[in-house]
């Protein structure tokens, strides 16, 4: 996203979520190779994933051929955001001819307030582990009744992807840290609301360094609720905030990896929300990432 257009930025990230999907009907990781198998459960903390966001300039024009290339590069776990007007078992063929996995789909909160029972169906047949909320319309003057509320709807969700054998994770963006009628922030409230039986949390690093926020306190004051986390980098330039690929900024990676068992992590996907204008394009951006995370978790 932009460097401060952040407010406008988050509901078109959602729209564009929302629309895509509605076409479906303790050290340093050891390693970074292998397919773990698939299923609900597996963990693949050495498979590196990427939030299929990034590249949606592409995937709009070529889904299968996309695939194949962030296959190519090295990418081995897929986080959908829409399907580009592919069925459940047409992406579930694509990606076991591709050898990779899925181990998450962004879904927006109309679509499982609309059907949750479909996109449950969806996730088992492309066999993910996770529905993860991408946001969520929190009113910013609704107080903490509004994020109470947001947190009881989390829990209903989670309880029916238990039922079907998955999970419910929910996707931070900044605004989350925000404080709650002088109080916790809403980030709290939900982490205080939700089961943890549930609902897991999916850290966005980026945009939880953007707010001012240490992932490393954050891990150590929410221990295990952290399944997976989004790793893109915050640029500094003249003091405005920007995106950047793994490595190109200002986060300490190392630091967060080597707190991976605290923080429960799962699972971890690359996401670049401005990728398509990195020099090179999108594709040069993940490729970026993957070079640099191999070689800090190699």
């Amino acid at each position: 996203m932009g460097k401060q257009d952040i407010p406008g930025q988050v509901t078109r990230r959602t729209f564009l979520f929302e629309l895509a999907a509605v076409g479906m009907g303790a050290g340093l990781l050891s390693s970074c190779g292998g397919m773990m198998a698939r299923g609900g459960g597996t963990s693949s903390t050495h498979m590196i994933g990427l939030q299929l966001y990034t590249v949606r300039d592409l995937l709009e024009k070529d889904f299968e051929g996309t695939l194949e290339r962030i296959a190519q590069i090295g990418y081995t776990n897929m986080e959908f955001a829409g399907y580009y007007n592919h069925s459940p078992e047409q992406v579930r063929v694509i990606l076991d001819r591709l050898k990779l996995v899925s181990t998450s789909s962004h879904i927006g909160a109309q679509l499982m307030r609309q059907d949750a029972a479909a996109q449950i169906r969806t996730a088992k047949v492309i066999g993910q582990d996770y529905i993860t909320i991408p946001s969520y319309p929190f009113a910013r003057d609704g107080g903490i009744d509004t994020w109470k509320k947001g947190a009881a709807e989390f829990n209903r969700w989670g309880a029916l992807c238990r039922d079907a054998g998955i999970r419910l994770a929910y996707h931070n963006h900044n605004a989350e840290f925000n404080a709650v009628e002088g109080g916790p922030t809403g980030y709290d409230v939900l982490m205080r609301e939700t089961d943890p039986a549930l609902v897991d949390f999916e850290m966005d690093l980026y945009w939880t360094a953007f707010a001012g926020q240490d992932p490393l306190a954050l891990f150590a004051k929410y221990p295990g609720r952290f399944a997976m986390w989004h790793v893109k980098d915050l640029l500094l330039t003249q003091g405005a905030k920007s995106m950047a690929p793994a490595g190109g900024g200002t986060l300490d990676f190392k630091s967060y990896f080597a707190r991976a068992s605290q923080a429960g992590m799962k699972h971890f996907f690359v996401e670049h929300d401005t990728a398509a204008s990195y020099p090179g394009g999108s594709l040069a951006s993940v490729q970026a990432s993957h070079t640099y995370l191999h070689g800090i978790l190699e």
